[in-house]
């Protein structure tokens, strides 16, 4: 998702047998430890029953991930393109840029619409889309802001980025006020903040992060209410189930996994993993049953939870470059990529193929959202812009 790449490592004594050592940062239930790699070791082996090895498990956990794969087969009968065969073919698109926004003096990284369809936040000015004003300028002490998002009132926004945390802006009518003063830091991870969105209400953020977690904050006290463990890598995407009673969200990260996790236990209530490389974006469909993921590998895929299997594959030979970025119609009938070789492809969710490909950007596709009454698009770019489609 970045041109930078670093590690972060943490050296100092082990909180069991004491030793100054290179430390690993993990999690029982909600708990932080720092034990080094022998302690871990110890750690792991100590439930282990007479003649059990943390090889053989590996080995029987690889035998029963086998089987369910192989159920999940013997239930794929047909494909979502098959279904829709009868279907008609969607006619020619005219979406054209409308708008283009330009204040940012590096590449734009993220965006999010406000409620009333009008106001854009990204790396973090606050535009009206319409008259292209700039509304709010906020200044960040981290350089790279990699996640914002709109409060449903609307009367706040959160960023956060190579800080490790993330932050909550309340926004005034007063465009003189000093929002910084006003800054409330609400999450903080053990590595980047790579997504973070706001649930039901404007009093609790959810955030996933580089160190391979999600968490889910209380704004006001900032409080950690719930983490999420699943992932083995990079957190780099999530989303909320689009439902007011939802209690559901999706995320993806560098270990090629998609995982769905139930908000109210912490649990990992479904997993999907056929990417073949960092899944950079998931997207909830419009109805809340399915979900699609964006991937270095080139493809675009949509998943059924209630047939628990991939359903479509978006892709084309022509197509070689990674998927950094997608969101649906406001009716699911089209899925909006952007790419990282500057343009956008809007694909056919039911069909399969490719109804459109917007050009425009002159760098990295980075984010691209449709607005919440479905009737524009706006996409963010590395080449400092923003671009409004419709």
């Amino acid at each position: 998702m970045c041109d930078q790449t670093f590690v972060a490592a943490t050296f100092g004594p082990c909180e069991c047998c004491g030793k100054a050592s290179p430390l690993m940062n993990i999690y029982i239930k909600t708990e932080a430890i720092n034990y080094c790699s022998f302690c871990v070791e110890v750690m792991a082996c100590a439930g282990l029953t007479a003649g059990e090895s943390v090889a053989s498990l590996k080995k029987e956990s690889e035998t029963l991930k086998k089987k369910l794969e192989e159920e999940r087969g013997k239930l794929s009968d047909i494909e979502l393109n098959q279904v829709a065969e009868k279907v008609e073919v969607l006619g020619a698109l005219a979406i054209k840029t409308r708008r283009v926004l330009k204040g940012h003096g590096n590449k734009v990284l993220c965006m999010d619409w406000c409620k009333d369809k009008r106001r854009i936040d990204g790396k973090v000015i606050v535009w009206d889309a319409f008259t292209l004003n700039k509304e709010h300028g906020l200044n960040l002490p981290c350089t790279w802001v990699m996640a914002c998002a709109y409060a449903p009132s609307g009367c706040a926004v959160a960023c956060g980025g190579l800080d490790n945390k993330c932050s909550v802006f309340p926004l005034s009518l007063d465009k003189n006020e000093n929002l910084n003063a006003k800054k409330k830091s609400v999450a903080m991870h053990t590595n980047y903040v790579s997504g973070c969105t706001f649930t039901s209400s404007d009093m609790q953020l959810l955030t996933s992060s580089g160190d391979g977690t999600c968490a889910l904050w209380d704004v006001e006290s900032g409080q950690l209410l719930q983490s999420f463990h699943g992932h083995t890598a990079d957190v780099l995407s999530l989303d909320l189930a689009p439902s007011e009673t939802g209690n559901t969200f999706v995320s993806g990260g560098s270990d090629r996994k998609s995982n769905i996790w139930d908000m109210r236990s912490g649990q990992n209530v479904q997993s999907f993993e056929s990417h073949e490389s960092d899944i950079n974006c998931v997207k909830y469909y419009p109805s809340g049953d399915a979900f699609a993921s964006a991937s270095d590998d080139a493809t675009c895929r949509f998943f059924d939870l209630r047939a628990d299997r991939e359903v479509a594959v978006y892709q084309k030979d022509s197509v070689i470059f990674g998927a950094s970025t997608l969101d649906f119609s406001l009716s699911g009938r089209l899925l909006f990529a952007g790419y990282n070789d500057y343009t956008i492809n809007v694909w056919d969710v039911l069909k399969g193929t490719r109804a459109s490909i917007l050009f425009g950007h002159e760098n990295r596709v980075s984010r691209v959202r449709v607005s919440p009454d479905g009737t524009a698009l706006c996409s963010a770019s590395w080449d400092n812009t923003l671009r409004i489609w419709s």
